[in-house]
């Protein structure tokens, strides 16, 4: 009787690992491909992001929370492009260190070269640009969201989309970036003392 409770049934056992398996590969495998964004615990500070230009197509904004490592909540709007063009990129950001405050600024798409993305979604605090915006639906509910495939939000919250999207002169305050492709032909990279922000 004891031997008879202690078998492993393969049969049953075999019938909810393969679903199981399978679902967990699709997972790892839209994830790698950009279609379901990577989620991560956000630093305690934020980041600037400026762009001379950026010509996108599919566009999304939802709401959403994201969280320190200790545990802070912080409300952001999630802004996807699912295929973006960009000009005159750059990033910043203000680091505390031994020597003081440095800047570590990433910059890209300079002198007429062009950044490439696909399925860019920026988790964004605050924004300030000059938009030529088409098909625009604002008001949709978040997790219905399709023109960006990592770009929706929790079910039940506010949403909006376009397909055509031209921003100039972008000025965005960030907590996070992800992108499944990311291809910058000049990119450059600088560490300086004191506060030198891209905007």
């Amino acid at each position: 009787m004891m031997a008879e409770q202690g078998r492993v049934r393969w049969k049953r056992f075999g019938l909810i690992l393969v679903p199981v398996a399978a679902l967990t590969s699709l997972l790892i495998g839209a994830t790698a491909q950009g279609v379901i964004a990577a989620t991560f615990v956000i630093s305690g500070n934020g980041f600037k992001l400026f762009a001379g230009e950026l010509r996108g197509q599919g566009f999304s904004l939802a709401t959403d929370v994201d969280r320190t490592r200790k545990g802070r909540l912080v409300p952001v709007i999630v802004a996807g492009v699912r295929r973006a063009a960009v000009t005159e990129l750059c990033s910043s950001a203000l680091v505390k260190t031994p020597v003081g405050t440095v800047t570590l600024r990433l910059t890209g798409g300079q002198g007429g070269n062009e950044v490439n993305i696909d399925n860019l979604v920026i988790d964004v605090t605050a924004g300030q640009t000059a938009a030529s915006i088409r098909d625009l639906e604002l008001g949709r509910d978040a997790s219905t969201l399709d023109e960006v495939p990592a770009g929706r939000g929790p079910a039940g919250t506010f949403g909006g989309q376009a397909r055509v999207v031209t921003l100039h002169n972008v000025r965005l305050g960030a907590r996070a970036v992800t992108a499944a492709t990311f291809s910058l032909p000049d990119l450059g990279l600088r560490l300086s003392r004191g506060v030198h922000e891209c905007y």
